[in-house]
């Protein structure tokens, strides 16, 4: 009967209209707007979350949500378990925002950049991703330093060094606009490597550490900033065969740390080493007469008391320690052994974790998800 009339159809419908309106009768709550829909951008819709930003000896990359450490503990000792595969071990290791650019540099003296959100995720226990899936990395182009940049507009300066000593100093708004394909960051003569890129504040010291034992600290205003194309100007007067083997910003507090290749280290407070003039040798760094004894310098850190370092050797051996566990001795010693090696094996590397790095990820964590249980 309700089919077969059509004036009956219309009033069940104004029927059920009415009570539709009179169940749902509140106020808008959008906003008509007639100006133009402003142009979403991809970080409008990436959370701004804290994550690790982890490259290892092996050249593998992740980013890993910085919430997987706080079971771990304080300390960063869950941080040092992070081996990503079989004798592999962590390069580097960053804290870091999803929002935040970071840069790689390379051995070639080239720089990449791109977004940490971009970068491939992975679990605490993933291994990630081949480096060369990430960049257009060359043959044996390898990332030897990367940096993290929240603002290019910031007022400050990345220094640049190599194996063979040449230092330059950028202004950091000339990385601003980096292609995909990479840019030239520094020329490099015949034969070098670029190897280190530390940011400073524009009035902070840099220390220099050779391979034969000796240091150089120096003011950064030493070096004027120059463009990227400029190859820099000479940081150390080095001796016949000797080569850069560290270089970091100085922590008046801190302590550097020098390890070398048959396994002694030690770590002497910064303030025996007085500021020098650029381009001049430098002061010893360790017994420089027992150099056949410990083996050449192979890297010279400056460290906290709280941070851990791991060692690798050429036999594919990691050895992890508290910087506080090496002995703090003064400049010109030997120091003492680290770590004991089989025959023909030395140590080829070592990586710095600082315990902020850890602190940082815990305490963004923590004030996310309020306080830990007891």
């Amino acid at each position: 009967d309700l089919l077969a009339n059509p004036n009956k159809i219309l009033a069940l419908v104004r029927e059920e209209t009415l009570s539709l309106k009179e169940r749902f009768n509140d106020k808008r709550r959008t906003e008509i707007s007639h100006e133009a829909a402003a142009e979403l951008r991809e970080e409008d819709l990436t959370p701004n979350d804290p994550v690790l930003i982890t490259i290892t000896q092996n050249s593998y990359v992740k980013r890993t949500a910085a919430q997987q450490f706080r079971a771990q503990g304080r300390g960063g000792r869950g941080v040092m378990g992070m081996a990503t595969r079989d004798e592999d071990e962590i390069a580097h290791l960053h804290f870091a925002h999803a929002h935040d650019h970071v840069l790689f540099f390379t051995n070639r003296g080239r720089v990449f950049s791109d977004r940490v959100w971009n970068l491939p995720e992975a679990a605490r226990t993933g291994k990630g991703l081949p480096l060369v899936n990430v960049l257009n990395l060359g043959p044996r182009e390898t990332v030897t330093s990367l940096v993290l940049v929240e603002d290019f507009s910031e007022a400050r300066y990345i220094s640049l060094l190599t194996t063979q000593g040449r230092i330059k100093r950028v202004e950091l708004s000339e990385f601003a606009s980096v292609r995909p394909s990479g840019i030239i960051a520094m020329n490099l003569d015949p034969g070098d490597e670029l190897s280190w890129a530390r940011t400073t504040s524009g009035d902070q010291e840099l220390i220099v550490v050779t391979a034969g034992g000796l240091a150089l600290r120096f003011d950064e205003n030493a070096v004027r900033p120059m463009g990227r194309a400029a190859a820099g100007v000479w940081a150390i007067r080095l001796r016949p065969d000797d080569q850069v083997t560290g270089f970091d910003v100085v922590n008046p507090d801190g302590d550097l740390l020098v390890v070398t290749a048959k396994g002694y280290g030690k770590r002497t407070p910064l303030s025996q080493y007085a500021a020098k003039s650029r381009y001049t040798q430098g002061i010893l760094t360790i017994d420089h007469t027992r150099l056949d004894e410990t083996g050449p310098v192979i890297t010279g850190r400056v460290v906290d008391p709280d941070d851990q370092i791991s060692l690798i050797t050429t036999g594919g051996i990691i050895i992890r320690m508290r910087v506080s566990d090496v002995n703090q001795m003064g400049r010109a010693t030997k120091g003492v052994k680290m770590v004991n090696l089989d025959d023909g094996h030395t140590v080829s590397a070592c990586a710095r974790i600082r315990a902020t790095e850890a602190s940082k990820a815990e305490g963004e964590v923590q004030q996310a998800a309020g306080p830990a249980p007891a």
